[in-house]
């Protein structure tokens, strides 16, 4: 089984406005909680028992949080100077030496998944996995292309015409030789090393399966969703089934 899951928590989180002016938004309080410790606290009941977070932005933050945290953590620092590169392929990079050379799982610290989707993600059975989600409006993200087998072909960002409704969840579990592809990729057009294009070199080399998530995932990205949050766990129990 796959026991070491990467988050990466080391963004600025801009979309949050003034909210992160001193702390990252995976620490925002939601329902008296840090966003991230909802998280945390399902992955650890889907089974993984080591978890790495990768830290930017206000660390001092994470650090002073992680002291008292109800969970055991390893926090991995990512330089965020003007002159570092940026975009979701370095956290990845960052963390490779908490990985030990085994398979792991991706996840952004600002998502949530439920127990049960997490659990599919704790397999070790040689596949790299990417986590999509049936969607209504395909055209807003990332949209997986299968192939006839079930592996993914290639993902299509923002499709202007239909190419499938299953969407990138951002959840992904990887071998090692991921590091590999992640080294051979460089800048996207907007400037970014973009762990999408390390999955793109691994699906061309028929090394990805799709797993479609059942229940649901949540971008915590921008000031309304602390309030749509809370509504969904319920005020005062903080609890989210699976």
């Amino acid at each position: 089984m796959v026991s070491r899951v990467v988050i990466m928590a080391a963004g600025k989180g801009t979309r949050m406005k003034h909210l992160t002016a001193d702390r990252p938004k995976h620490l925002l309080p939601v329902s008296g909680r840090p966003f991230i410790e909802y998280l945390l606290e399902r992955l650890q009941a889907a089974g993984f028992q080591e978890l790495i977070v990768v830290v930017g932005y206000h660390a001092a933050a994470f650090r002073e949080w992680a002291r008292t945290a109800p969970f055991r953590v390893t926090l991995v620092h990512q330089s965020m100077g003007a002159d570092d590169p940026y975009g979701t392929a370095i956290p990845v990079l960052t963390a490779k030496g908490a990985t030990r050379g085994e398979p792991f799982v991706v996840v952004g610290g600002d998502n949530l998944y439920s127990v049960r989707d997490l659990k599919k993600f704790i397999r070790d059975d040689g596949w790299n996995y990417a986590g999509g989600l049936h969607s209504n409006h395909p055209e807003r993200y990332g949209v997986f292309v299968p192939r006839p087998d079930g592996t993914l072909e290639r993902i299509v960002e923002k499709p202007s015409e239909f190419v499938g409704d299953v969407i990138n969840a951002q959840l992904y579990a990887f071998r090692p030789e991921v590091f590999e592809a992640l080294d051979t990729i460089g800048q996207s057009p907007r400037g970014e090393y973009e762990l999408t294009d390390a999955v793109t070199i691994l699906a061309g080399q028929h090394q990805v399966k799709i797993v479609t998530l059942e229940d649901f995932w949540i971008d915590f990205g921008r000031p309304e969703d602390i309030p749509r949050l809370e509504a969904m766990l319920g005020r005062g129990n903080g609890q989210v089934g699976e």
